[in-house]
């Protein structure tokens, strides 16, 4: 059975290859990247998983999978995209939270264009462009970095106050040790 890998596994810090043909094991990625994508949510009451990277359950192939409604938990449709680029960031940069399936417990401000362009291809193989915009360009970007081997956490480094954790209740509260948290956390925060 497939699971989500967390921090400090060194496989979220390596780049992916490219999906050339889209055979079964393609079709049985993306299946398993949804099934783990909403077991995840399961356990996590507060929270929304808007999207996935294949890298997150160590299949290193350039495929990520974006939620069809992000505003509405009981859509449990996503849509697949095999090799995304972005070929255009635009707009202004906002300020706004993340948090990642594969870094527990810790939430980060991240700084990102507002309006970006991709190209990719649908798991049917039809390529696409797509424009996003606020939050789905906030996620694409997110999942995109994940192919890359970059974590969200990398974006908002060096700025102490960017740093969450989640509660009981489900609200975002700073991280009141920021330099224990660091040493904690060696793996996340290597030149820190």
């Amino acid at each position: 059975m497939k699971k989500i890998i967390t921090t400090p596994d060194p496989r979220l810090r390596e780049k992916s290859t490219k999906v050339g043909v889209i055979d079964d094991e393609i079709h049985q990625i993306i299946a398993d990247m949804k099934k783990l994508s909403l077991d995840w949510e399961k356990e996590h009451p507060y929270e929304l998983s808007a999207a996935m990277a294949a890298p997150q359950m160590a299949a290193m192939k350039r495929i990520i999978i974006v939620r069809d409604d992000m505003d509405n938990k009981e859509n449990a449709e996503f849509t697949a995209l095999l090799n995304p680029e972005i070929i255009k960031a635009e707009g202004k940069i906002s300020r706004d939270y993340e948090g990642c399936l594969s870094v527990p417990k810790i939430y980060a401000l991240v700084d990102r264009p507002s309006k970006i362009k991709i190209k990719a291809m649908l798991e049917d193989g039809t390529e696409v462009r797509v424009k996003a915009e606020g939050d789905l360009a906030r996620v694409i970007q997110h999942e995109i970095d994940h192919l890359d081997g970059i974590l969200f956490i990398d974006r908002a480094r060096g700025d102490k106050k960017a740093f969450y954790e989640m509660d009981d209740n489900g609200d975002l509260q700073p991280i009141k040790d920021y330099d224990k948290e660091i040493e904690n956390n060696k793996e996340l925060f290597p030149d820190d």
